[in-house]
């Protein structure tokens, strides 16, 4: 198989992007976060699928972290390649909700049905894990995989047993020591003993099972709660609908600025004062006694005033005085003083009944003008009356009958919240109790489960006791099966362990340019160099022959796994940087020499690339 070209319409970094790749040795060069390993695990992603994890892992998985950067619903792309003469073309859109996996085989023009057989001839029967450990080298990971051990085993097992893929050794030995186990348990000398036991334990949890403490009342308190939800709900209604009411009626006399009966109370007080006193100014003001009062001293004082000025011309006249000792001019100036005097106190009294009188007349319009806003107010009409009076103490009767009704419904609503919590506290006891019920119930379903796989036990055992010589030759005959299995099992172990010994044996011999010739790989693929003296393991020498023997052992199980093919292509990502130039140079001469099939090298040094012209290596250079 090998790699035509690919079209990456949404993954990373890359959008429309288009990568083609050539036979024998490709170089994939970019500097450091050019996206080599991005189209490395496009690739794999393109031949096997990346599925997104559930839960925290979504958040660090591989397909979180290569979501397109840009416009998500682009997670998709294509891969054409080709395999046995046959050109493929695998296109696969990675989104959660819209995965879409198609084939289409070029060289016919028809859709292919992706199916496992179908990409086991396209791939060579190769799994994610055995492609991950084997042709697919990725960045600084020479070493394999745990999983690589189990997957070679199975491999290796298959194809010696009846060449096949589909069986699988592992899981028919375990099914054997299942099957054995299972007819072990069934296969029991004291079977009738166990019978006997058995129906006593039947009898005692069927008389356990029929005491009182199991008797269903779930729909008895049930109904019980039901009710009171009812009458929760009801009493919640009538609540609300007092509440509406106090609502209402409060806003009935904040519309008037009445808070509660003793506010009307008060403003009813002020209104009759007001009333009493536009009465008292209106009689004061419309007394006659007042007026004539006013008149009179009036009067009096005006001819009082003229007999003042009567006795000042009274002065004048000679001989003529009240009093003989004093002068006459002195006599007619006290006379006509003391009736100035007694003139300016009566027009002082008349002044002061006519201030009075407007006064008591102000008072009575003051007090006509309030009383006939408040009875315009509550009343609509302003006349002034002992009717309108007797009106306005009617509407505040109504007023203080409302606060009556609102003290009264507000004790009401407490007295019904105090009901609602007793109902509910009666609720919340039928609910334990249902809760209770349900756990008696499920107690006894599971004591019913019991008692039937007791019964189904006890039937068992009825036919064991008949049949136990039967299970017998099936149990040697399973032991039997066993036995030929870890046969098979030992010879194949033998053959693993020879073929990789000698396989990567002769690649290390290349690679190192015969610097170390022969190794040893155990049955956990641990690795050890040969020497005339001693096994040395790798974790004596240096990292860059490590890495070079772990290569080998990947490039033999990758022969291995390819029926000693080199017909799928081998990547490396970043897979030399231990690699000083003199191994990188013998590494690259060797591969394009010992590997006959396609080599996509990804790195971000020029120095492979330098080495490849001076050798003159024939080699295809994508640069990203």
């Amino acid at each position: 198989m090998r790699f035509l070209d690919l079209y990456i319409k949404g993954f990373g970094k890359f959008h429309d992007t288009f990568v083609s790749f050539e036979d024998g040795l490709n170089l994939v060069y970019g500097k450091n976060e050019a996206g080599k390993s991005t189209i490395h695990t496009f690739i794999r992603g393109m031949l096997f699928g990346i599925e997104r994890q559930r839960g925290r892992a979504a958040k660090n998985d591989l397909y979180s972290k290569y979501e397109p950067w840009e416009n998500s619903s682009t997670y998709e792309g294509q891969l054409r390649l080709e395999s046995g003469g046959t050109i493929y073309r695998f296109e696969r859109s990675f989104q959660k909700n819209k995965k879409e996996f198609i084939i289409v085989n070029e060289t016919t023009g028809r859709e292919a049905e992706p199916a496992k057989a179908l990409l086991d001839e396209i791939l060579c029967g190769l799994s994610e894990t055995a492609y991950n450990n084997t042709i697919s080298i990725g960045q600084l990971k020479s070493a394999t995989e745990g999983g690589m051990i189990s997957e070679l085993k199975n491999y290796i097992a298959n194809m010696n047993t009846s060449g096949n893929m589909a069986l699988n050794i592992t899981k028919a030995t375990a099914y054997l020591k299942n099957q054995k186990r299972q007819f072990e348990n069934q296969l029991t000398p004291e079977a009738a003993k166990t019978y006997t036991s058995l129906l006593g334990e039947i009898k005692n949890l069927e008389r356990e099972i029929s005491s009182p403490e199991y008797e269903n009342q779930l729909r008895s308190y049930a109904k019980e709660r039901t009710d009171l939800k009812s009458a929760i709900e009801k009493k919640q209604e009538e609540r609300e609908e007092l509440l509406s009411r106090i609502e209402k009626g409060r806003q009935a006399l904040a519309e008037f600025e009445f808070t509660d009966a003793q506010s009307v109370s008060a403003y009813l007080n002020h209104a009759e004062d007001i009333y009493r006193q536009y009465l008292e100014a209106g009689q004061a003001a419309s007394k006659k006694s007042r007026r004539g009062l006013s008149v009179f001293f009036g009067l009096l004082g005006l001819l009082l005033l003229l007999g003042a000025g009567y006795f000042f011309c009274w002065g004048l006249i000679p001989d003529n005085s009240f009093l003989p000792w004093m002068p006459k001019t002195i006599d007619a100036l006290l006379s006509g003083a003391a009736a100035a005097g007694a003139s300016a106190v009566s027009f002082f009294a008349a002044a002061l009944f006519r201030l009075k009188l407007r006064q008591e007349k102000k008072t009575a319009a003051l007090c006509a003008s309030n009383l006939s806003e408040i009875f315009r107010r509550h009343l609509g009409d302003g006349t002034i009356s002992e009717q309108a009076m007797e009106a306005l103490k009617g509407r505040m009767d109504d007023f203080i009958d409302l606060c009556s009704m609102i003290v009264r419904s507000e004790e009401t609503v407490r007295r019904q919240m105090d009901d609602v919590e007793q109902l509910q506290g009666r609720q919340n006891q039928c609910s334990e109790i249902i809760e209770q019920q349900q756990r008696i119930q499920w107690e006894l379903e599971k004591k019913l489960e019991h008692l039937a796989e007791l019964k189904d036990q006890a039937s068992a055992l009825r036919q064991i006791i008949a049949e136990n010589d039967r299970i017998r030759e099936e149990i040697a005959a399973i032991e039997l099966a066993q036995e030929t299995m870890k046969e098979l099992s030992m010879s194949i172990r033998d053959s693993f362990g020879l073929y990789l010994n000698k396989t990567a044996s002769e690649l290390i011999s290349g690679i190192t340019g015969g610097l170390y010739t022969s190794m040893s790989i155990d049955e956990n693929l641990g690795a050890f160099l040969n020497t005339r003296r001693k096994l040395i393991p790798l974790e004596q020498v240096s990292s860059g022959t490590a890495d070079q023997i772990y290569l080998a052992l990947r490039l033999a199980a990758a022969r291995f796994i390819q029926n000693g093919t080199d017909s799928m292509p081998l990547i490396f990502d970043d897979s030399f940087v231990l690699y000083d130039d003199d191994r990188l140079r013998q590494a690259l001469r060797w591969l394009s020499e010992a590997y006959k099939g396609q080599i996509i090298i990804f790195t971000c040094h020029r120095r492979e690339l330098d080495i490849l012209k001076e050798e003159e290596i024939k080699h295809h250079v994508v640069k990203i």
